[in-house]
């Protein structure tokens, strides 16, 4: 009889195999992207707890949400990350907008009422996107090989760095890890899990056109993160979206917006 430890075991086991099988089976693989074959696992379990947990939540939390409630939900946690543009912008040797974005924190954290009234928007301070990848790629880092990261979706080798970098920006983390109470860090895992629930809420509109247009969905995945930081990083040089393995000319900003 097997015990949960041989099972446990020998899922993981299963899990593994097909991954390696995977990074087996892409005869010539983008040079971008040499881990094509673990991605496409990764992506596909990716989307398969997408299905079962998290898009049903969002459904829900979209249905029962007032729009204008939805609204200051993500301008709140829209404002959090301000701190982190703020630093990235002056990494990036970008003195003034760095001070605006600062500016932008502040006017909203106190005259937005902690940031769920964007009136720095309504004053002329512009929402900027800056984050550590960005700041790395400025510093002259690679990119380095695409790769789908469990649960977080599309990103880079240098994407990873990034993601570290910015966490460790974001205030959540500190309450997170540095509360003194308990409630410090369930009120800090709570917001942390309706931020990811709010950003994929928004992103509803635009995942559906994604699946109807794309004809292979991992290459308009791909193709589309690859060419949104581009963009980013170019500060909006980059040429207009232009993805592969698409069926339709015209499949909506926010789609474009949404991969970061």
């Amino acid at each position: 009889m097997i015990n949960k430890k041989s099972k446990y075991h020998l899922v993981l086991g299963g899990i593994l195999l097909s991954i390696l099988q995977a990074c087996a089976t892409v005869p010539h693989p983008d040079p971008a992207d040499p881990w094509e074959g673990m991605n496409r696992v990764i992506l596909s379990c990716n989307d398969q707890v997408d299905k079962a947990v998290l898009k049903p939540v969002a459904k829900g939390y979209q249905w029962i949400t007032p729009k204008f409630v939805d609204t200051g939900i993500s301008n709140f946690f829209s404002n959090l990350k301000d701190i982190s543009v703020s630093v990235n912008g002056f990494l990036q040797a970008k003195p003034k907008q760095g001070g605006m974005d600062t500016a932008r924190f502040l006017v909203n954290s106190t005259v937005g009422i902690g940031g769920f009234i964007d009136v720095a928007t309504m004053i002329d301070l512009p929402k900027h996107e800056e984050d550590f990848a960005q700041t790395l790629a400025v510093w002259g880092v690679p990119r380095g090989p695409y790769v789908v990261i469990p649960l977080l979706g599309p990103s880079s080798v240098r994407g990873v760095g990034g993601y570290i970098g910015d966490t460790a920006l974001h205030p959540l983390t500190y309450t997170l890890f540095f509360g003194s109470t308990a409630l410090s860090t369930g009120l800090s895992v709570g917001l942390r899990t309706i931020e990811i629930i709010d950003v994929r809420a928004d992103f509803l509109g635009a995942e559906a056109v994604a699946s109807e247009a794309a004809v292979d969905r991992y290459i308009f995945f791909r193709s589309a993160y690859m060419q949104r930081r581009d963009y980013l990083i170019s500060d909006g040089a980059a040429q207009s979206l232009d993805v592969e393995g698409m069926d339709g000319e015209d499949l909506g900003e926010d789609l474009y917006l949404e991969l970061e």
